[in-house]
């Protein structure tokens, strides 16, 4: 299933911030889009999309909004663009962003990412979105965010990080 949402989904409408008393991250995914789409909790299933227009993400740095969507097991947010501060924790916390149009996509839509051939198919209409996922991104989202990366491969990996 895909979570279709417009432009300028403002971190406060990810994460309010009242609700915003808490670092467990199950506690943060319970309270995702809690006054925007109060459905959302309930029904995200593993493997969704939440899928935007321009600028997904603004509003403030609160890195919670990223740690929400990651802990709701979604398959990554797909969107025309990102702010920049939301898309580097997204980055940090190997939540993936995927930067592509999406006017074709409807909610009801049936996604697929293929990651090797960085392609997102649209299975409910026969569509194919080609998509760029730069190699220090993918590693970052495979090893699970940042963090894990330097734990598994040292700080001698920062160099890596230089390129990206």
């Amino acid at each position: 299933m895909n979570w279709k949402f417009g432009d300028n989904i403002n971190t406060d409408l990810i994460t309010p911030g009242r609700y915003n008393i808490t670092t467990d991250p199950n506690e943060l995914a319970k309270v995702c889009f809690i006054e925007y789409r109060p459905e959302f909790h309930q029904k995200v299933q593993a493997n969704d999309f939440v899928v935007a227009g321009h600028n997904f993400g603004c509003g403030s740095s609160r890195e919670t909004a990223a740690v929400a969507l990651k802990h709701s097991y979604i398959t990554a947010v797909v969107a025309k663009s990102f702010a920049r501060i939301f898309f580097r924790n997204a980055i940090n916390l190997g939540l993936l962003c995927i930067i592509a149009e999406t006017d074709s996509i409807a909610e009801s839509d049936l996604l697929d990412l293929d990651f090797e051939s960085q392609v997102l198919l649209n299975k409910t209409k026969n569509e194919t979105i080609t998509i760029k996922i730069p190699g220090m991104m993918r590693r970052l989202y495979q090893e699970g965010g940042i963090i894990n990366y330097l734990k598994k491969n040292g700080l001698t990996a920062l160099a890596d990080l230089e390129n990206f």
